[in-house]
């Protein structure tokens, strides 16, 4: 199945934001990539509203709807209350009439399946079945619960959605069109798979943009007067509430948020509330503050004021005889088994985590605390590489015994030429005490800065340049790299002095061997002149051989 909600592993960076804010830590790491646990997801659209690099990505299903209007088959929308919001300064007619131009029957108001869902809850409320009523208009809450929460899967109202209650309204009298549903929500997409018939697509309103624009259509606005009524308040914060009529025994609370959402299920559970009826949304403020709305648009309060221009204190005329509006819940979710103790603390050893100091419960991997992290880790959802300050620790010790062990000197200069750092194999060859602190002074207290300066301004490298360092009476091999994204020199100098005293002392000798030869050779020429009658064959090879053994000498 191709998901609705997906990674797109090309541009996952490992920055763990999407951990960090995933209200469930349904997201496992796999080859450095954060990749959704499709089990736990509950849709909330948090990892696509933070992901920095547009990781995350909303499944396009616009090719669907294009394929459902070429075949001729009549299609109807369902327009998502909260469009209001998205179409600032839009009436229903003006959306209308731009979709009428891609071939679309018509839109009509998901507010009126809202309308019946609403009944549906104050029959629940008069009936008192159950001692909580947990509204189930959010599909991303009612993942949450059959997902997370067992023991509030039975406080879930038994009613469909107001969009699911829509689709059917429109299917009686309209049935053998299709139906797609036009909103801000992700989850959306995946109830209409998990419960198919009444909805046959579900579209965001950027794919729904999309295909305007593709099309060449534009949204004009009209004089048309808007036809708003009370449920049409329901994608605000407290907009169920505001339609229902309330029992005066019964308790009404509104829960906004799945963090929220998640401490009061906990309270449920825990069976801390009576008589209650509860709006709850994932998304804090709502629909009209959901992840497309966050994503895009970024003016919450603008949104809310839209949604609630123009609505009258009325209710839409809506024929819900014969229709079925129940829906069943159940758990669905899958129990792990709690790591043991003693593994826990072996991976929190292995993440450095051997003291209570040591748990600095940064959340920089996404999880709040250490332990959390470790569980996850044993769990296999993360790894022991996404600790940030162990890596980072790590990366300094490793990194300081090398530069704290290397037989070379190393110096790095700030932009301005400023010692940053100063390793001990560099105070040897500098004569320096281990006590004496240069970091932060001008490196010319050391040495002339003019390669230095030069490499800077050039951006071109010096590698294994020999020179003599007349005040530290020292010979070095030097090499200069200017990091210019960081606008650092690395300086390593090679002690090469040894090296070089050595070969003056070989200089010396053969120039004394040489000296010495020329002194023979000229003794020999004298004794070759004295005797030459005799032995003048045998002189001319000696002179040969000095001569060559005093080349020889020379070149060395």
């Amino acid at each position: 199945m191709n998901h609705c909600l997906k990674t797109a592993d090309s541009n996952c960076k490992n920055c763990y934001k999407c951990i960090r804010n995933c209200p469930i830590k349904a997201l496992r790491m796999t080859d450095e990539q954060a990749h959704i646990i499709r089990d736990e997801c509950i849709l909330c659209g948090e990892c696509y509203v933070v992901c920095p690099q547009n990781a995350k990505q909303i499944r396009n299903d616009a090719d669907d709807v294009r394929e459902l209007l070429a075949s001729g088959r009549e299609v109807i929308v369902s327009l998502a209350p909260s469009y209001a919001a998205w179409y600032r300064g839009f009436s229903l007619a003006d959306i209308d009439s731009a979709a009428k131009k891609l071939g679309i029957s018509y839109c009509d108001e998901t507010a009126k399946g809202a309308l019946i869902v609403k009944k549906e809850y104050e029959k629940l409320v008069n009936q008192r079945k159950t001692k909580v009523i947990i509204s189930s208009c959010c599909h991303s809450v009612n993942l949450l619960i059959e997902k997370h929460f067992p023991g509030a899967v039975k406080y879930l109202a038994n009613v469909v959605t107001p969009m699911h209650a829509h689709g059917k309204i429109l299917k009686e009298t309209h049935p053998d069109a299709a139906v797609v549903f036009v909103g801000p929500c992700i989850s959306k997409k995946a109830e209409i798979e998990k419960y198919p018939g009444a909805i046959d697509v579900a579209l965001t309103f950027e794919e729904f943009d999309m295909m305007l624009k593709d099309a060449g259509v534009e949204i004009t606005k009209s004089n048309s007067a808007q036809n708003k009524h009370l449920t049409n308040l329901f994608p605000t914060s407290g907009g169920v509430l505001a339609t229902m009529e309330k029992a005066d025994d019964f308790n009404y609370l509104v829960i906004d948020g799945t963090a929220k959402c998640i401490e009061a299920l906990a309270e449920i559970e825990n069976g801390n509330l009576e008589n209650c009826f509860i709006e709850m949304s994932a998304c804090s403020g709502s629909c009209t503050e959901g992840p497309l709305m966050k994503k895009n648009l970024h003016n919450p309060l603008a949104c809310n004021v839209s949604v609630h221009k123009d609505v009258h204190v009325t209710h839409y005329d809506v024929d819900s005889n014969g229709v079925d509006l129940a829906r069943g819940f159940a758990y669905e979710g899958k129990t792990e088994v709690m790591p043991g103790s003693n593994a826990i603390e072996e991976v929190l050893r292995k993440m450095g985590k051997t003291s209570p100091e040591k748990h600095l419960n940064c959340g920089s991997c996404g999880y709040n605390t250490c332990r959390e992290k470790a569980i996850a880790v044993l769990q296999g959802k993360a790894d022991i590489s996404m600790c940030l300050p162990y890596i980072k620790e790590k990366s300094e010790s490793f990194s300081d015994t090398i530069i704290k062990n290397t037989p070379n000197g190393i110096l790095v200069l700030d932009e301005h030429l400023n010692i940053s750092l100063l390793n001990g194999s560099a105070r040897k060859i500098f004569n320096l005490p281990n006590s004496t602190d240069l970091i932060g002074d001008p490196v010319v207290r050391l040495l002339d800065p003019t390669d230095y300066f030069l490499v800077q301004s050039t951006g071109k490298n010096v590698y294994a340049n020999r020179k003599y360092l007349a005040e530290y009476e020292k010979y070095v091999e030097e090499t200069i790299v200017y990091d210019r994204e960081y606008h650092i020199i690395m300086i390593m100098m090679k002690d090469i002095t040894q090296e070089e005293e050595s070969k003056s002392r070989r200089t010396a000798q053969g120039a004394a061997a040489v000296e010495i030869t020329d002194k023979v050779i000229e003794k020999q020429m004298r004794i070759v002149q004295e005797i030459a009658s005799l032995l003048g064959e045998t002189t001319a090879e000696t002179k040969i051989a000095l001569t060559k053994l005093k080349e020889t000498l020379q070149d060395e």
